[in-house]
């Protein structure tokens, strides 16, 4: 299956039960839930999927289901990144194996490479599998920046198909749309983050990996296809005070609250990520409501 990262490609939580095992039924419901959306594609063990928490053979129950439920219906992006190159590849390997079609790497984190450190590490998991491979420059979560004049030697590896772009730095943003996307038809630029993914397309992104995606995919779908129309304000503001609670606390504890309330997921968490404060949980339901009751109205 041909993979693009053009559209709404949905950050996927993992839904864990109340023995904090991975629930499978949930899963379906879910990966069901974006298929009937027609969002472009299901990202798991992204950054919203807990994957530090996740263990190997955890992994491969993750990635083998979808692929039971999604082959050839959805196209399946599957995070494989760590601080380690030699993990990652593994990792990538063992997704590519079990029949995902796409890979997204975050640049490694905590070790803190140089920009030489990072083309490498990129180079060396390109040359190690055939799939497809998004990079995720998510400075915030891993204490360094992917900088456009590295990305632009990573762009030139042949599987490589664009970035996930969630620096909010939109001289940067900018740049890489001009220096490198406007120069690569095959490589593109999407947001990473719900608030701002209007402006971004506004400069060229051509789509989001949405968080709120989870929770409201047909949406989003359509905001991001009225973006790309030339329209999407009114959407964007209808969206907005959602967009922005999910960022209340950390990734993905407000989404996963959300879940909860809509009855799509237990709300678990995995430590040491734990659960919505009250404070938060109060605004996160204020805001549902009202979202709730707004649409109701609308319809």
């Amino acid at each position: 299956m041909t993979f693009t990262l053009h559209g709404v490609h949905t950050a996927l939580i993992t839904p864990f039960n109340e023995a904090n095992k991975i629930c499978l039924d949930t899963l379906s419901r879910l990966l069901d839930m974006q298929y009937q959306a027609k969002v472009n594609s299901v990202v798991l063990l992204g950054t919203t999927g807990e994957p530090a928490t996740i263990d190997d053979s955890e992994r491969d129950l993750l990635i083998s289901h979808t692929v039971k439920q999604l082959k050839g219906k959805l196209p399946i992006m599957v995070g494989c990144g760590s601080p380690s190159t030699k993990k990652s590849i593994e990792m990538a390997k063992r997704a590519e194996d079990l029949g995902a079609d796409a890979i997204q790497i975050i640049v490694p984190y905590l070790n803190k490479p140089m920009q030489e450190g990072l083309y490498l590490h990129f180079e060396a998991i390109a040359k190690a599998i055939n799939l497809p491979i998004c990079v995720y420059n998510i400075p915030g979560r891993c204490s360094v920046n992917l900088e456009v004049s590295t990305l632009m030697r990573i762009a030139e590896l042949p599987n490589i198909i664009g970035v996930k772009e969630c620096s909010g730095n939109f001289q940067q943003i900018g740049d890489i749309i001009e220096k490198i996307c406007n120069k690569k038809p095959n490589f593109t630029l999407i947001s990473g983050d719900d608030p701002i993914t209007l402006p971004m397309m506004s400069i060229g992104a051509v789509g989001v990996m949405s968080v709120l995606s989870n929770l409201l995919p047909e949406a989003v779908v359509q905001f991001v296809q009225a973006i790309a129309a030339g329209n999407g304000i009114a959407q964007h503001y209808a969206l907005k005070p959602l967009m922005q609670a999910i960022s209340l606390e950390t990734n993905p504890i407000p989404i996963k609250y959300l879940m909860q309330l809509a009855k799509l997921d237990s709300g678990r968490l995995r430590l040491p990520l734990t659960q919505a404060s009250p404070q938060s949980q109060a605004t996160l339901r204020a805001l549902y409501e009202q979202f709730i009751e707004s649409a109701t109205v609308r319809c």
